[in-house]
């Protein structure tokens, strides 16, 4: 059996740990379903760092070692995916700055829609 050096040792055991913490379920979420049979998925961003060092000195590697290794993970929450009778439609967690005014407009066309709608039954015309 080959030995590994220290510093090899390390850098696995860090991505070892990234591998546990991000896999698929972290970026596309767990489906949610509502008592409705809305279902909701969410979608996260997930970045992650890596870095090692280390050094060795002395004749024999067991002697003198020094070294490193850590990794960071974040994940920031985007968007949901709303699944309903009426469609599927994505809800951002905070509104995108480069939507445009035409994309705002057809994203309100609805409600406009259904406000109309709910006036003329109120009203009977």
């Amino acid at each position: 059996m080959e030995n590994k050096p220290a510093i090899i040792e390390m850098m696995n055991a860090s991505l070892e740990k990234i591998r546990a913490m991000v896999d698929v379920d972290t970026v596309v979420g767990k489906p949610i379903t509502t008592p409705d049979g809305t279902t909701v998925i969410p979608v996260s961003n997930v970045s992650f760092g890596f870095g090692a060092g280390g050094t060795d000195w002395g004749k024999e590697s067991k002697q003198n070692f020094g070294g490193g290794a850590g990794a960071g993970v974040s994940v920031t929450p985007l968007s949901f995916l709303v699944i309903s009778e009426n469609g599927v439609r994505v809800v951002p967690v905070e509104p995108s700055e480069s939507e445009s005014t035409a994309d705002k407009i057809i994203d309100a066309v609805p409600k406009v829609i259904d406000t109309v709608e709910n006036l003329l039954k109120r009203y009977g015309k």
